[in-house]
């Protein structure tokens, strides 16, 4: 299993959780967030924003599964300009439900 991290602007959330959706990945998680990447921030005018609003979503999926994953996120996420975020995988090594006590995704 693969945890999959990525960080996307707040205005691509919908299309992205949407083009998931249809690939048949419904579980997921959604965080607002604050950062900054290798640009440290934007500055418009004299304002300059260090700190920029994302959404974190998490997935686990089986690992045969990652690479549509990734695909459709970047496919959905990307707008081609500086601040369009970042994914991250990880090694899942187990995962149990709470309410069944079921080992697996």
């Amino acid at each position: 299993m693969k945890m999959i991290r990525a960080i996307v602007r707040p205005e691509k959330v919908e299309e992205i959780v949407n083009s998931l959706e249809k690939e048949g990945f419904n579980a997921l998680t959604k965080i607002n967030v604050f950062g900054r990447g290798k640009q440290k921030g934007i500055q418009i005018g004299q304002t300059r924003y260090d700190e920029l609003p994302k959404v974190l979503l998490m997935l686990v999926v089986d690992d045969v599964d990652c690479e549509n994953v990734i695909s459709t996120i970047q496919k959905n996420a990307r707008t081609g300009g500086f601040g369009d975020g970042k994914i991250f995988v990880t090694e899942v090594e187990k995962a149990y439900t709470i309410r069944t006590g079921k080992e697996g995704v």
